[in-house]
C-alpha cells in the first residue's frame, strides 16, 4: 500500500504536482535526518544534507523506474549526498552516541519497551547495560565505513538485504559479508563483557 501510494505520488510530482513532492517530504524527512544523522559527526550539518538530498531526489525523479521502492532510492540518494558533503569538508562520517540517543527516542515502539525491561532491574544490572551500549557504540563507530553503513541499515533502519544492496549499489554477496563482518566486529568488543564462548556471535 505504501509503495503504491508512493509511486502515484511520483507520478503526480512528474506531472508538475509541487504539493504531491510535499507530501513525500513529510512523509521521509524525519527517517531521512535520522539516518544522516548517524553517518555525520555534526549534527548542525544533518538539516542541510537532508534538504540537499530532497532537492537531489527532486531533479532526479524523471529517472527513478520504480525498480525499487521510493524510500530506497531516496535513502541511496542521502548516504550519497552525506558522503559528498564529509569529503567536501574533509571529515570523516561517524556515528555518534549523541545521533544514536536523539534517533532511539524517536522510535516510540522501542522506547516503551526499553522502559518496560528496565523497570525492575537492579543498578548493577543497569550499569551493565549501559556498559554494553556503549560497547556496541564504540565498536560500531570504529568500523570502516562500508561496514557501518550496511550494519546501521540493516539492524537500525530495518532494511532488507534486498535494499541495502540498492542503497550500497552493490552486489548483495557484498552486503551480506560486509554484514557478517560487522557483526564480528562487534562481537569481538562483547566478549570480554558477556563472557561468551568463541565462535558465539551478536
Amino acid at each position: 500500500m505504501s509503495d503504491d501510494a508512493d509511486q502515484q505520488l511520483v507520478e503526480r510530482v512528474r506531472q508538475g504536482d509541487m504539493q504531491a513532492f510535499e507530501m513525500l517530504v513529510v512523509k521521509y524527512q524525519r527517517r531521512i535526518e535520522r539516518l544522516i544523522g548517524r553517518f555525520v559527526r555534526d549534527v548542525d550539518l544533518v538539516p542541510d544534507i537532508a534538504q540537499e538530498t530532497f532537492i537531489r531526489a527532486y531533479r532526479a525523479i524523471p529517472q527513478f523506474r520504480g525498480e525499487s521502492a521510493f524510500y530506497t532510492w531516496l535513502y541511496r540518494i542521502a548516504v550519497n549526498t552525506a558522503k559528498k558533503a564529509l569529503a567536501d569538508l574533509k571529515r570523516d562520517p561517524v556515528m555518534t552516541e549523541s545521533a544514536l540517543a536523539s534517533a532511539s527516542q524517536d522510535d516510540e515502539g522501542t522506547e516503551r519497551r526499553e522502559h518496560e525491561l528496565s523497570h525492575d532491574e537492579t543498578p548493577e544490572a543497569l550499569m551493565a547495560s549501559r556498559e554494553i551500549a556503549d560497547t556496541v557504540n564504540a565498536a560500531i563507530a570504529a568500523l570502516p565505513d562500508d561496514l557501518r553503513q550496511a550494519i546501521l541499515l540493516r539492524e537500525i533502519e530495518g532494511l532488507s538485504y534486498d535494499e541495502i544492496a540498492v542503497v550500497m549499489a552493490c552486489p548483495i554477496g557484498t552486503v551480506r559479508s560486509r554484514i557478517f563482518r560487522a557483526r564480528e566486529a562487534i562481537a569481538t568488543r562483547l566478549r570480554p563483557l558477556l563472557d561468551t564462548q568463541q565462535g558465539r556471535r551478536w
